[in-house]
């Protein structure tokens, strides 16, 4: 992989990886579109890394509150029932569920799943399930309002996030949304809930770099900094956003260019499985 290669590509990931449209399926028609090799799973993986560095310092008072209040409460008994110590258990249980469905899938996210057919349906369907559940959710409960059940309700739509195109931000709000949160505190815990999966995976993906993938640790490094620069900013302004627009725009991006990728694939311009297969897997 070239520096100018892991640059755009990184550059994408920032861009996309908080907005509900699908970082993956961005990498993957990207590199596709300009006939590059897939950049493969691991650099998907490891440039996450980046982005949810973006995640820990736009939110870094919350992560410390969480994470601090959490250990202390493991040894004193009166802080168990504090909101940090409280949202840190939410956070760890609910990555289970992800954590031990992309172990049993991994073989299919990096084989079948990269299928740019695949990947332009789940932009198009969950698209609409975003914007119908946006459209119909009630909007009352803030993180105060946060129990182990909903936490948990939060983890499971995130699991819909191993399928490249349906975005794990994007199936995350929406799962919350489902719940009842407003938008920022739906948004605001989908990102903190990120953190422990993404983090693991792309730590796990690390082994992978270099070898038979396609991207380097070069690279990588470079489009994982990339991806963290413009994750901030990204966050900074979808966080703002999120405040008087609802996730309509997204949702029309979505189904436009799923549509569109499927029109390329039919007539040939781009191919279903374009650079599948160069980067390893």
């Amino acid at each position: 992989m070239s520096i100018l290669e892991a640059v755009v590509l990184g550059l994408i990931q920032g861009l996309t990886e908080f907005l509900p449209v699908s970082s993956s399926a961005h990498l993957r028609v990207f590199a596709a579109f300009f006939n590059w090799p897939d950049p493969g799973a691991a650099f998907t993986a490891v440039s996450q890394i980046g982005t949810e560095l973006a995640v820990v310092i736009y939110f870094r008072k919350r992560v410390w509150a969480i994470i601090s209040t959490w250990c202390r409460s493991l040894f004193d008994r009166g802080l168990r029932s504090d909101m940090n110590a409280r949202m840190g258990w939410y956070i760890i249980l609910a990555t289970i569920p992800i954590g031990i469905l992309g172990l049993t899938l991994e073989d299919h996210i990096e084989g079948v799943f990269r299928d740019l057919r695949l990947i332009a349906l789940s932009l198009i369907v969950f698209g609409v399930v975003l914007g119908v559940v946006d459209r119909m959710a009630r909007r009352e409960r803030e993180l105060q309002d946060l129990t182990l059940a909903r936490g948990l309700g939060f983890g499971f739509a995130q699991t819909l996030a191993l399928i490249p195109g349906v975005s794990r931000s994007g199936a995350t709000i929406t799962g919350g949304r489902l719940l009842g949160f407003t938008r920022p505190a739906a948004a605001e815990f989908a990102f903190l809930l990120a953190m422990p999966a993404v983090f693991a995976s792309g730590f796990y993906k690390m082994l992978d770099i270099g070898g038979n993938e396609y991207a380097g640790w070069g690279a990588t490094i470079i489009g994982t900094l990339v991806a963290l620069v413009v994750g901030y900013v990204v966050i900074a302004w979808l966080m703002r956003f999120i405040q008087t627009h609802s996730f309509m725009p997204f949702v029309y991006y979505r189904v436009a260019l799923g549509v569109l990728i499927l029109v390329l694939v039919q007539y040939g311009v781009l191919a279903p499985e374009g650079g599948a297969g160069v980067g390893g897997a």
